[in-house]
């Protein structure tokens, strides 16, 4: 099968000489030979997280490494280790890096290919459906500390995404589910409503609207602030349950939270506010705090958030649209989570 077999939707991410594109559709992964020569790289480090079989043909000699998803690898020991194995192979600057995998490989492969020999090109197959419609796209790369979510990383944008659909064929639902806490949150931040539509275009809407936001704020410092809706609290959330919850479940929770903060400061009206639980429980995610999860603890997980410059500080809605609110009081915070449904039915999947 060819890219061009079907048909597929090609979302440019525009940053001047470092624009790329993001092609969405099935089969779009064997368009990678082409991504490489187009670099003119003479070999490839391939990093997978997913069965040899999901990798297609890069073109030139490659070896394959080993990489496996979830927040255990997400270290700078798993960073140092690939570098090391580039290095084994001979990989040069003018080379290239591939990774294959869900989201958190995408990051510790990103950032590694960020730091190797200060830059090389990467090429991202995202497979899981958090990657693909946000970890893959927009040149954030991160890994953990043990004290904090996301704390070490670069900006380092891709040279190509490539969007194959035909990887969440495979995907348990549980995964799914993960990723569709992103498309959520995306209601609230400019992609309208995407409920309904096919898969591929809520995949294609979403990336369109990342791309459009990483174009005009690439290093973090306004606008793109708005693509952390509801991931203030669902980073603590991973956190506190040891990730128990999974991401994309985390922010379909914050995202809630954030309509009640909203509300309480008075920056929506209650209608506003519960579209936010509407559009969360239309996608099946999880919208209550779990049972177990300690409100004190939870502040205390989001004062050390990296937006958090003033006190406590969370992606708002408001009359203008999304933006960042700093200095909020810890007791409006509190009462505002108080108000949050409970549920103890959350377990490790």
């Amino acid at each position: 099968m060819t890219a061009s077999a079907h048909p597929h939707t090609r979302v440019m991410v525009e940053l001047g000489d470092r624009s790329y594109p993001v092609d969405i559709g099935p089969g779009v992964r064997h368009a990678l030979a082409g991504v490489i020569a187009g670099l003119g790289a003479q070999r490839v480090a391939m990093v997978s997280a997913r069965p040899d079989g999901w990798l297609p043909d890069p073109g030139v000699p490659s070896v394959v490494l080993r990489a496996r998803d979830g927040e255990a690898d997400k270290s700078l020991a798993t960073v140092e280790e690939l570098c090391r194995e580039f290095v084994r192979f001979g990989l040069t600057r003018s080379d290239a890096v591939v990774s294959c995998g869900g989201g958190t490989t995408t990051d510790v492969v990103g950032l590694a290919a960020a730091l190797y020999h200060r830059g090389v090109p990467v090429v991202h197959l995202p497979t899981s459906l958090l990657a693909q419609v946000d970890a893959s796209v927009g040149g954030k790369t991160a890994v953990n500390l043990p004290e904090g979510k996301n704390l070490v990383g670069a900006f380092w944008q891709p040279s190509a995404v490539l969007c194959d659909t035909d990887y969440l064929e495979t995907l348990p639902a549980a995964e799914m589910l993960n990723g569709y806490g992103e498309i959520a949150r995306c209601h609230f931040i400019g992609a309208g409503d995407l409920r309904g539509l096919p898969l591929p275009e809520q995949i294609a809407a979403s990336v369109a609207l990342k791309a459009s936001v990483v174009s005009a704020d690439e290093r973090d410092s306004g606008l793109r602030h708005v693509l952390n809706y509801g991931h203030t609290l669902g980073h603590a959330l991973e956190i506190v349950t040891d990730f128990r919850l999974r991401h994309g479940e985390g922010v379909a929770i914050g995202t809630v939270f954030a309509g009640r903060l909203a509300l309480a400061l008075g920056r929506i009206d209650e209608a506003r506010a519960a579209e936010h639980l509407e559009v969360v429980r239309s996608y099946g995610l999880p919208f209550a705090l779990p049972a177990d999860a300690d409100p004190g603890r939870l502040i205390e997980v989001m004062r050390l958030d990296k937006k958090a410059t003033d006190g406590l500080t969370f992606v708002l809605d408001g009359p203008g649209g999304p933006e960042l609110v700093s200095g909020l009081a810890e007791e409006t915070v509190a009462a505002a989570l108080a108000g949050m449904d409970r549920a103890d039915s959350y377990h490790r999947h």
